[in-house]
C-alpha cells in the first residue's frame, strides 16, 4: 500500500507487533524526550535515553511525562552517551539511533568511527527528508539538504539509491526521480546538468538500481508541475509528477527544505542514512513534530 501522507506512517508503524528500539544520544533536552515520549505513546516505537538521568527524570516531571515508559542509561558525559549508543546499535539492542542535546560532531564521530562506528569503508552517507507540501499532489522525497555540500557523480548515485530505497519503503514500487539543475538543457558549462545527463543513461541501462525512473537535467518547475513541463514541451514520465527530486548541491536543497518548511508550512521528516541504521539528525530549528515525524520515518526504513 503507498503511503500518501506522513500520518499514514503512523499507521502502518502501529499495526507492526515488533516495535523498533529508538536510542537517544544524550536525551537530557525537552524536544528530544517529548519526540521519544510521543513516539512511544502512540505505539510508533520503544525508546532508550542515554544521559544524565536525574536531568531526564526532572524533563519528564516538567512535561508531566511517565518516566517509566523510557528504559534510561545514565551516562552524564555527552561524548560517552553518544559513544553508549552507537554501541546498543551494534549490540543489536536499538534498531535506531536519534541524537540528543549532543553536538552534531561529537554524535557523527561517534557512528563514523572507524572500529566501533556504524560505517561500513567507503560508504556515502546522506540526508534524506520525506515533505508533505500543501502544493503538491503527493509525498515528495528530496536529497541532500545537510550532509553533502558539493556531491560528485558517485555521490549522487548514493544520493539515487537512498531516495529510491525511502519512495519503495513508502509503498512507490517505481519510483520517478528528477535530477534538478537549472534548466532541462544540457549545458557543458553547468556542470549539474551534464552530471544529471550522465545520471540519466545510466538509470536508462540498469547501472544505478532496478524499478526506478530517472531523468535530467530537469528544471524544478518541469519535475513538480504538469503545466510548466507541457509548456516547455518537456516529454518525460517525470515531469510534473517526481515522487523525488535530487538536488545539485546543499545550498538548492537547504534553500528547497526551509523555504517549504518556513513560508509553505510543509510536514516533513528527515534521516541520515548510509550507516548500518537510520539515524535521525534533526536540525536545532526543527520542531517537536519534525522530530516526531523523523522517528517515525526511521522506524519505517530500520
Amino acid at each position: 500500500m503507498q503511503i500518501e501522507k506522513i500520518s499514514d506512517i503512523y499507521e502502518s508503524l502501529k499495526q507492526n507487533a515488533n516495535k523498533k528500539r529508538l536510542v537517544v544520544s544524550y536525551a537530557n533536552d525537552s524536544h528530544s524526550i517529548e519526540a521519544a515520549y510521543k513516539a512511544v505513546k502512540m505505539g510508533l516505537i520503544e525508546a532508550i535515553l542515554i544521559g544524565d538521568e536525574k536531568e531526564v527524570r526532572n524533563v519528564c516531571a516538567e512535561l508531566g511525562y511517565d518516566a517509566g515508559c523510557f528504559k534510561m542509561i545514565h551516562e552524564p558525559n555527552d561524548i560517552k552517551a553518544a559513544q553508549k549508543a552507537v554501541e546498543l546499535v551494534r549490540e543489536g539492542q536499538a534498531d535506531v539511533i536519534m541524537k540528543g542535546l549532543v553536538s552534531t560532531d561529537k554524535y557523527m564521530r561517534a557512528i563514523l568511527n572507524k572500529e566501533k562506528g556504524l560505517v561500513d569503508p567507503n560508504t556515502i552517507l546522506s540526508h534524506v527528508t520525506v515533505m508533505e507540501c500543501p502544493g503538491y499532489h503527493k509525498l515528495l522525497v528530496i536529497s541532500d539538504v545537510a550532509v553533502i555540500p558539493a556531491p560528485d557523480l558517485n555521490q549522487k548515485i548514493a544520493m539515487i539509491k537512498y531516495v529510491t530505497l525511502t519512495a519503495k519503503a513508502l509503498g512507490i514500487e517505481c519510483p520517478k526521480v528528477a535530477l534538478v539543475t537549472p534548466t532541462e538543457q544540457v549545458l557543458p558549462k553547468v556542470q549539474s546538468t551534464v552530471d544529471a545527463a550522465i545520471l540519466s543513461k545510466m538509470a536508462e541501462r540498469g547501472q544505478i538500481c532496478s524499478s526506478v525512473i530517472v531523468d535530467g537535467p530537469m528544471a524544478l518547475d518541469v519535475a513538480i508541475d504538469r503545466e510548466a513541463a507541457q509548456i516547455k514541451k518537456v516529454h518525460s514520465l517525470v515531469a510534473g509528477d517526481a515522487d523525488c527530486l535530487v538536488f545539485p548541491n546543499l545550498e538548492a536543497g537547504n534553500v528547497f527544505y526551509k523555504t517549504n518548511t518556513k513560508i509553505c508550512k510543509s510536514n516533513q521528516g528527515a534521516i541520515l542514512v548510509g550507516a548500518k541504521v537510520p539515524s535521525v539528525l534533526s536540525s536545532r530549528g526543527d520542531s517537536v513534530e519534525t522530530k516526531l515525524n523523523s522517528i517515525a520515518l526511521a522506524a519505517l526504513l530500520a
